[in-house]
């Protein structure tokens, strides 16, 4: 409930500090005394639309401070955690408007969006009155209500479920056959494909190899014609070698006689021939490995080019033509595997509209019946409020060609103001003071079921009195049992059911730039309440017969 509002610098209320606790609590005064201004401070705290206009003359800003105590479970506080503000069972919303237009709202003193305000302003409280364009006169809200009310919210989750999950199989179902039919399009350029790969049968770091093979063997002339130069060079005219081989011969016959000064030159020259017969075995061998084979030459130079064709062909680079072979055969398996998941896809499709729609029908059903309950409810509310020739119906609709996240019903609460006339929607039919207490009748209806805690009737009582009246503060109070209920009256019937008694009064007060009319707040006591209904029973001057009237309208509703 709201527990404190705080008020600086709007229009004509420099500095207010309310109070208030549970049950009825109503707010009378003079017309103009700026009841309104109280109204339209509570509205900017809960979203409402920020003005300029609504500072006060001299001031830079206006604030607005309403502190809420709710319970730990209330929906608030998971919105609130959605949106990463943290709230512990108190709820304190600020809401600042400055003179330039600009606005901005704290709640627990973390910076919020006035769109969350507004938010959660439509969860904490509910502002109704003759003009109200809110959840009770919007059709978008009727159903939310009637499922409320009848306590079918579970039921309208799992249908939530049921279309979400019937949407995703079905995206999913299309998703597929969008592919499938992209990849049958594709088959059989994908068989081709595959077919001119495999044939082609390229393997890992082929090109690089082909390439530097191919480099050789167009240079294997003139490797070959240096590698005859060091022959002939070796082995001269066939003499060298025998020449060297006689005089080591020789050599190694005296070397004993020598006295060891041969064996240096006998150790270099067995060197030399051996050396020298290395190299010509290592010309020889390598003569061999740089024979030119121009078809050999002629066939590395053909797969190159099939290779790179076929790089550019598929837009890879050579090296990638075996991974692009193994995605094309993936995919001709996915293909084929996918002509079998469609059914699969579908059947889940299927199984999931028929779940939906089984949901969907059993809640309209129920709907229905309970919908004929709160037409029940509310016509029996009608005839104390002098609307006994009205008629109230909820309207389900039962669209089974056009469902939806909620099933398949567009509910909408409709009146026949008046015998033999078509139930119509509210705002059509009802007059301001006929639509305000056909809201006050469904509100008592839904009150313990689907509203927010606190509940804000501003003025619904205008134009009637009399039983009217009193019937009105009876339903008042009722909902005031289970909620709080806060009533702005001009109505001394409705003021006498209240638990608390504020007065809204202006006053003259002195500056020293002249006079200046200030609001003003303050609760009545027993004898001051008895003396305000009173005023409102006679007007400036009040009578005894006034106050005896009062004190019997007091007792009454005690």
């Amino acid at each position: 409930m709201l527990t404190a509002l705080s008020i600086r610098d709007i229009v004509l209320i420099d500095r207010l500090d309310i109070i208030l606790a549970e049950g009825l609590t109503v707010f009378t005064g003079e017309t103009g005394a700026g009841k309104s201004i109280l109204l339209d401070s509570l509205g900017l705290a809960l979203g409402g639309r920020g003005d300029a206009a609504l500072v006060r003359k001299g001031a830079d800003k206006a604030v607005v401070t309403a502190q809420f105590d709710l319970d730990p479970s209330h929906a608030a506080f998971a919105l609130l955690e959605e949106n990463g503000i943290d709230a512990d069972g108190e709820l304190v919303i600020r809401r600042i408007q400055t003179l330039d237009g600009r606005s901005r709202a704290t709640i627990n003193d973390q910076p919020a969006s006035i769109n969350l305000l507004r938010q959660l302003g439509g969860l904490i409280a509910e502002i109704h009155g003759q003009h109200d364009d809110r959840a009770l006169v919007e059709a978008a809200n009727h159903r939310k209500l009637l499922d409320a009310y009848g306590g079918l919210e579970a039921s309208a989750g799992e249908v939530r479920l049921a279309w979400q999950a019937w949407r995703s199989a079905h995206e999913a179902l299309e998703e597929h056959r969008r592919k499938l039919a992209k990849a049958q399009a594709e088959r059989d350029y994908l068989e081709h494909a595959a077919e001119e790969l495999r044939r082609l049968g390229p393997e890992p770091d082929e090109e690089d190899d082909l390439a530097d093979r191919r480099a050789l063997m167009m240079n294997a002339e003139h490797f070959a014609g240096a590698l005859e130069e060091a022959e002939q060079a070796l082995s001269g005219d066939g003499t060298l070698i025998a020449a060297l081989n006689a005089a080591l011969r020789r050599l190694e016959r005296r070397q004993a006689e020598a006295g060891g000064r041969l064996d240096a030159v006998v150790a270099a020259l067995d060197r030399v021939v051996v050396e020298i017969g290395e190299a010509d075995m290592a010309v020889a061998e390598a003569k061999r490995s740089f024979d030119y084979d121009p078809n050999e030459l002629e066939r590395i130079e053909e797969r190159l080019f099939a290779l790179r064709a076929a790089g550019r062909k598929h837009r890879v680079p050579v090296t990638q033509l075996g991974s692009l072979l193994a995605t094309i055969e993936q995919n001709l398996s996915d293909l084929q595997a996918g002509e079998g998941h469609l059914g699969a896809l579908s059947q889940s499709a299927s199984q999931a509209e028929a779940r939906f729609f089984d949901l969907a029908r059993a809640l309209s059903d129920a709907r229905r019946a309970v919908a004929a309950d709160l037409d029940a409810e509310v016509m029996a509310e009608l005839s104390p409020l002098k609307l006994e020739r009205a008629r109230f119906l909820t309207d389900v609709a039962c669209r089974p060609d056009a469902p939806g996240l909620h099933g398949l019903d567009r509910v909408e609460f409709k009146v026949a103001a008046n015998p033999g006339s078509d139930p119509a929607p509210l705002m059509k039919v009802a007059s301001g003071g006929e639509l305000a207490r056909f809201m006050l009748a469904l509100k008592v209806v839904l009150a313990a079921r689907a509203s927010a805690p606190t509940l804000i009737f501003d003025e619904i009582d205008t134009g009637v009195g009399g039983a009217v009246a009193d019937a009105i503060g009876q339903r008042l109070a009722r909902m005031a049992s289970r909620l709080q209920v806060l009533a702005v009256t001009h109505s001394p019937q409705v003021a006498a059911f209240a638990d608390a008694h504020m007065l809204v009064a202006k006053s003259d007060e002195g500056e020293a730039a002249g006079p200046r009319v200030i609001t003003r707040i303050s609760s009545l006591d027993p004898a001051m309440r008895r003396e305000e209904i009173a005023r409102m029973l006679s007007g400036a001057r009040v009578t005894d017969e006034a106050r005896a009237q009062a004190q019997q309208l007091l007792t009454r509703a005690e």
